[in-house]
């Protein structure tokens, strides 16, 4: 299977981290954090890695060149930051099969080989690695209402009142009909072309994406605060 990683963002809300350098490039626990999505990624069984890089890209190109343990990486420029849609679409071109997708500025220690291999059964068109947080806050995500079966029925991008607590967290996986998806958004209210938009297209063609609960925990790296307590959380399970 192959690999993306949005790593395009300029990361403001990180400063002065990311001052001199791209998020995805911020170390924790002595490494940047793209390097522990690679590590992953290619522990997954990542054929291929298509990197989407932004902001100060020169920075990721090359520290990283064109492999990743012995795994190929290939580059994909968005220019402009308008959405997760925008940004998933430059690899389009780079992308022909089923494929695991990772925001750039997460932190895992999760089950994610579930969600691939929900991915490769027949009946999942897609699937999302998803977790529950206290209601106050699912404000902040992307939130999913689901069925009884886990099937996802809609996505809705923070919205003022939650249907769920159940969020996305960043680890993904699609059939190349996602693109088409994207192709079809319309800017948000944010002026963004939201990745949750093209999700509920896909849904209402009738394709099935299965909600696969989390075990185990993520860090969305946004803040100086983040970063210290993901690490906090590495340096605690490399002690047990």
């Amino acid at each position: 299977m192959q690999a993306v990683v949005l790593a395009a963002g300029e990361g403001t809300r990180l400063r002065p981290l990311t001052e001199d350098k791209p998020k995805g490039m911020v170390e924790i626990a002595g490494k940047p954090i793209l390097t522990h999505c690679f590590e992953q990624l290619v522990a997954l069984g990542a054929e291929k890695i298509v990197a989407i890089v932004g902001y100060r890209k020169q920075n990721i190109i090359s520290h990283y060149g064109d492999e990743f343990d012995g795994v190929p990486i290939t580059y994909a420029h968005q220019r402009e930051q308008n959405g997760l849609a925008h940004a998933l679409l430059k690899a389009e071109e780079h992308v022909n099969e089923d494929f695991m997708l990772m925001l750039g500025d997460n932190i895992f220690r999760a089950n994610l080989e579930d969600v691939v291999n929900r991915q490769q059964e027949e009946r999942a068109d897609a699937a999302f690695l998803v977790e529950e947080v206290d209601w106050d806050e699912a404000s902040r995500y992307g939130v999913c209402d689901t069925n009884d079966y886990g099937e996802i029925q809609e996505v809705v991008e923070k919205p003022d009142d939650p249907p769920s607590n159940l969020v996305m967290t960043g680890f993904y996986t699609f059939s190349p009909a996602i693109f088409q998806a994207c192709k079809l958004v319309q800017p948000s209210d944010r002026a963004e072309y939201e990745l949750s938009d093209a999700i509920d297209l896909l849904i209402k063609s009738g394709r099935t994406i299965d909600a696969i609960p989390m075990e185990g925990w993520r860090i969305d790296v946004g803040y100086p605060e983040d970063r210290d307590e993901a690490e906090e959380r590495i340096d605690a399970v490399s002690n047990e």
